[in-house]
């Protein structure tokens, strides 16, 4: 069969049948270049010329054809056993599980009972103590702390907004103020025995307030003397309408109450306007105010954390020399602050700005004890609570408002450009 090629026919015959020349020619080597096409792989196409030849399968001892019928059958799955997790529950079991829910649930239930008896036990106790505290304060100094905290803090918060933000809205601040306190003094007076007319000392503040706003000192100066002109006529003539049969001097401590209602309230406020319209001056009216509250936050607490020694017994009795070191610490630190930082000034200008407004503010608060004492009322008003009227957080701002006027044109070369 080497160098030729044989074109065979396709065989037939018994699976045992094996030609001879195919046997010998699976057993030599294919010869180089030429195929050996009598002996195809088993399952592949013999090309014959142009016309494929699908090659047969097999059949011999070696490759015996595929009986299905001897393919042993499939042995069966094991049955699955129950899941005791997934069946049905009995009835007992369902009855364990409810007991053992209610269980739990009631342990719950009592440790959050519990755990709220022990928070409403504390809370009970901390507020009990602190209403002790709180009443051995107000025994001390007349005053409800709590009230009185919550309220200067509201007060506080809306007059510095006003003067770090629009300074414009410090006026009507002012004026509200102004025109309250008016009423306040008057009606207290009225309360004392002392005839002043409520509503022309109304429309008479109204003008010195207004004047203010000008930011010249003389028209407040103007304004002022017609609005105490204003005053005593009014006072005269109704007095001479009444004939209630008072004498000349009675009537003429009338007038002199009523103009020192106008100067006390209305153009000392006017003047803290005046004071706003400067340059800078929203920022000095903010360091006086904060320098005075500074002196008599801190002459409270040290008056009452040591105060033992009066300072004015017949005047007021609760002020101590204890206090007064507070008020002095307080303002000197609140004063040195405020003017290195808040206005630019060196910071001896702090020094002498805080000790000004410390002794101005100490003779605002004892002239105003002394008046009331002589009134014979412990407030101005109860419009306030924890502070009794707005004249009694007022009296030692009012009397400063001079004092910080001045100094803001006496310091004012000392100023760090």
């Amino acid at each position: 069969m080497s160098g030729e090629n044989h074109s065979e026919e396709p065989r037939t015959g018994s699976p045992g049948s094996q030609d001879p020349d195919a046997a010998s020619s699976a057993g030599r080597p294919a010869a180089s270049g030429n195929e050996d096409a009598a002996t195809p792989a088993r399952g592949t196409r013999r090309v014959d010329g142009d016309v494929p030849v699908t090659a047969r399968p097999l059949s011999d001892a070696a490759f015996p054809e595929f009986d299905a019928a001897r393919v042993p059958p499939r042995p069966p799955l094991p049955a699955a056993e129950p899941d005791p997790h997934t069946g049905p529950l009995s009835t007992a079991d369902h009855s364990a599980i409810r007991e053992q829910w209610r269980a739990r649930r009631d342990e719950i239930e009592s440790h959050v009972s519990q755990a709220r008896d022990q928070l409403e036990t504390h809370v009970s106790q901390a507020r009990d103590h602190f209403d002790q505290a709180n009443e051995r304060i107000k025994q001390r100094t007349g005053r409800d702390l709590i009230l009185a905290i919550v309220i200067g803090v509201a007060f506080g918060a809306a007059l510095v907004a006003s003067l770090l933000f629009i300074k414009w809205l410090f006026v009507p601040i002012a004026l509200a103020a102004g025109l309250l306190g008016t009423y306040e003094l008057s009606r207290a007076l009225r309360a004392g025995g002392r005839r002043v007319d409520v509503v022309p000392q109304l429309i008479a503040a109204t003008g010195v307030l207004l004047a203010g706003a000008s930011g010249e000192f003389w028209i407040s100066w103007v304004v002022l003397i017609v609005a105490v002109s204003f005053i005593a006529v009014w006072r005269m003539i109704a007095q001479m309408v009444v004939k209630d049969g008072r004498t000349y001097g009675d009537v003429l401590s009338d007038v002199m109450v009523g103009a020192f209602v106008q100067v006390y309230v209305p153009f000392l406020t006017s003047i803290a306007i005046m004071l706003l319209f400067r340059e800078n001056g929203q920022w000095w009216v903010l360091s006086f105010v904060a320098i005075a509250v500074a002196a008599d936050t801190c002459a409270y607490a040290a008056g009452l954390a040591f105060g033992k020694h009066p300072m004015a017994p017949r005047i007021s009795p609760k002020k101590t020399w204890e206090g007064f070191g507070g008020a002095v610490l307080g303002s000197l630190v609140a004063g040195v602050l405020l003017a290195t930082y808040l206005l630019h000034l060196q910071w001896w200008c702090g020094l002498v700005l805080g000790a000004v407004i410390l002794l101005s503010a100490t003779l605002g608060d004892l002239g105003e004890s002394m008046l009331k004492r002589d009134l014979g009322i412990k407030d101005m008003s109860s419009w306030l609570p924890g502070h009794g009227g707005l004249l009694d957080r007022l009296d030692s701002i009012l009397p400063s408002t001079i004092p910080a006027l001045a100094l803001s044109y006496l310091l004012a070369p000392w100023m760090v450009s």
